[in-house]
C-alpha cells in the first residue's frame, strides 16, 4: 500500500487521487494500530473529512467499498510496536507529570518509532537510495530548522566514504548558487517532515526541473518530498517532544551511511584508513 502511494505522488500508478484523497491516504497509513480504523466514523473524525470521503477513496483504489478496505489496513495494522499517539503527547503537557515520567515517555516513543521504521523498511527504496547516492558524481545535502543537523550529519558520515559530498547552506554559497553548480548526474539529499518546509519542498521540485535525481529522507508517502524523488526512505517521527522529532531521524541517516559505505567496500576501507593515518600525523604534529 505503501508503495502503491508513492508511485501514485509520482505519477506512476494506473490511478490517480486528487490531493485531498491522497492526503487522506498517507495519514491512514500511519494510524498503525490505532482503534480508529475500526471505524468509518471515528477514521472520518480523526482526519477531519466526511465518511463519504473515505469511500470515494477506497473506490478508486479498486475496492468495492470502504469495509474492503477496511479489512487490509486491519489485517496490516492492528499489531503496532508502541504506543506514540496524540493522546500521549496531552499527556505530556499534563499538570503533575514528572521530569522523569516525561523522559522516560520520549525515550519510549523515540524507541516506536525506530521499531516502526524496522517493521515497515523498505528495501527496494532503499537500495536505489544508496545506489543513486554512490553513483552520483557529487552529492549535495539539504535541509533547514532541526533538518539542519540531519543534513550536516549525512554530509559528515557520507564524507567518511567520498570527498564530494557538501551542505546545501544559504550561510556560505547560498541555495540558488549551491543548485547551479550541480549537474545532471548529481544528487540531491532532502529532509524534511510534517508540516514540511515550503522552502525544501521548492528546492526539491526545483532540482528535478532542472533534471537533478533526488533522495528524500520523510515521514509520510503522501510527502511533497515523493513527488520529487528517485527514492524516499520514510520515518515515523510521532513522540511528545514540543517540536518534530528526529531521533529516529538520526537512526535511519546512520543506517543510509552505512549502507552506503558497504556499497563501496574498498573505496570505504581506503578512506577510513587515509583518515586514520590524516589523524595520527595530525596528533604527532600537535
Amino acid at each position: 500500500m505503501r508503495a502503491l502511494m508513492v508511485a501514485i505522488a509520482r505519477g506512476e500508478a494506473p490511478i490517480s487521487l486528487g490531493a485531498k484523497a491522497r492526503q487522506a491516504l498517507g495519514r491512514i497509513l500511519d494510524l498503525t494500530g490505532n482503534p480508529a480504523l475500526l471505524s468509518i466514523t471515528s477514521l472520518a473524525e480523526v482526519l477531519g473529512v466526511n465518511p463519504s470521503t473515505l469511500t470515494r477513496l477506497a473506490h478508486s483504489l479498486g475496492y468495492s467499498g470502504f469495509p474492503a478496505f477496511q479489512q487490509v489496513l486491519l489485517t496490516a495494522s492492528m499489531a503496532p510496536p508502541g504506543e506514540f499517539y496524540s493522546r500521549q503527547a496531552r499527556a505530556a503537557l499534563a499538570e503533575g507529570t514528572s521530569t522523569r515520567s516525561r523522559a522516560i515517555q520520549l525515550c519510549h516513543e523515540n524507541q516506536a518509532n525506530i521499531d516502526r521504521f524496522v517493521e515497515q523498511f523498505d528495501r527496494d527504496a532503499f537500495e536505489a537510495a544508496v545506489d543513486l547516492i554512490m553513483s552520483a558524481p557529487r552529492v549535495a545535502v539539504y535541509g533547514i530548522r532541526q533538518f539542519h543537523a540531519v543534513a550536516a550529519f549525512l554530509v559528515y558520515g557520507l564524507r567518511m566514504i567520498r570527498a564530494d559530498v557538501a551542505l546545501l547552506d544559504a550561510n556560505s554559497l547560498g541555495i540558488a548558487e549551491g543548485l547551479a553548480m550541480l549537474e545532471k548526474g548529481d544528487v540531491l539529499l532532502v529532509a524534511s517532515c510534517a508540516p514540511y518546509s515550503a522552502q525544501v519542498v521548492e528546492v526539491a521540485r526545483t532540482a528535478r526541473e532542472i533534471g537533478l535525481a533526488s533522495v528524500a529522507l520523510t515521514d509520510r508517502a503522501s510527502s511533497p518530498l515523493v513527488d520529487s524523488s528517485r527514492a524516499a526512505i520514510l520515518v515515523a517521527h510521532e513522540s511528545s517532544f514540543i517540536s518534530n522529532s528526529i531521533g529516529a531521524f538520526t537512526v535511519a541517516a546512520e543506517c543510509l551511511i552505512n549502507a552506503c559505505a558497504a556499497a563501496r567496500p574498498d573505496q570505504t576501507r581506503k578512506a577510513l584508513l587515509e583518515r586514520d593515518r590524516m589523524i595520527e600525523r595530525l596528533a604527532i604534529e600537535l
